[in-house]
């Protein structure tokens, strides 16, 4: 079986731009599966963590993700704020790898997103103390039975003062095409200080 070759002469001048391109190919292909995204991080100590969340939200500025500011996710960034992400889509046997800074995205935006989620996840996420440890499943289930309780059957339900978005800025972008023999196709994007911050694109050995 022969692969998609990766050619310098191909891709676009920046890393959002060639991101959305795979990211349309792999959402053809997958649907929101695509949306999966590896999200890396390390505590002060350099202890890492790695869990899979959902990408919500492609800038100029970079990627964005949602979760509860005082999870183990939420504890390493608030100590360490870099991540490393990954969006693997087996169908198309590609990968692409970032690195970058973490901030958290303006509180407007983790609004809109959240007023935007299904009513039962917003009862969830208030009723949940992400990443804590719980006596038995019957007590997380009570939890979400007086958070119903307090919002109503039909009230709103706020977003909640530890819950909301973080956005990555991508330092460097690396994209993987699976080729045979294992001589993969790896092109990266890493910014160039001395160009004024411009993306330099590079061919790396697989």
């Amino acid at each position: 079986m022969s692969y998609q070759s990766l050619d310098e002469s191909e891709f676009a001048a920046d890393p959002i731009t060639q991101y959305r391109q795979w990211y349309a190919e792999a959402q053809a292909r997958v649907g929101s599966a695509a949306d999966a995204l590896v999200v890396a991080t390390a505590d002060a100590k350099g202890v890492p963590g790695v869990r899979v969340v959902l990408l919500r939200g492609i800038s100029e500025q970079g990627f964005t993700f949602f979760t509860n500011y005082d999870s183990a996710k939420g504890r390493d960034l608030a100590e360490n704020p870099r991540a490393a992400l990954l969006s693997h889509w087996h169908e198309l046997n590609r990968q692409v790898r970032i690195r970058g800074r973490v901030t958290r995205v303006p509180a407007e935006e983790s609004v809109a997103y959240w007023n935007s989620r299904p009513r039962a996840s917003r009862l969830s996420a208030w009723a949940s103390r992400q990443s804590e440890t719980v006596g038995s499943r019957d007590q997380l289930e009570a939890a979400v039975a007086f958070q119903h309780e307090r919002f109503g059957d039909d009230g709103d339900v706020p977003l909640p003062p530890f819950w909301g978005g973080y956005l990555v800025t991508p330092g460097d972008v690396e994209f993987w095409q699976h080729r045979d023999d294992r001589l993969h196709d790896r092109l990266r994007y890493r910014r160039e200080p001395a160009a004024a911050g411009a993306w330099v694109l590079e061919r790396l050995q697989p």
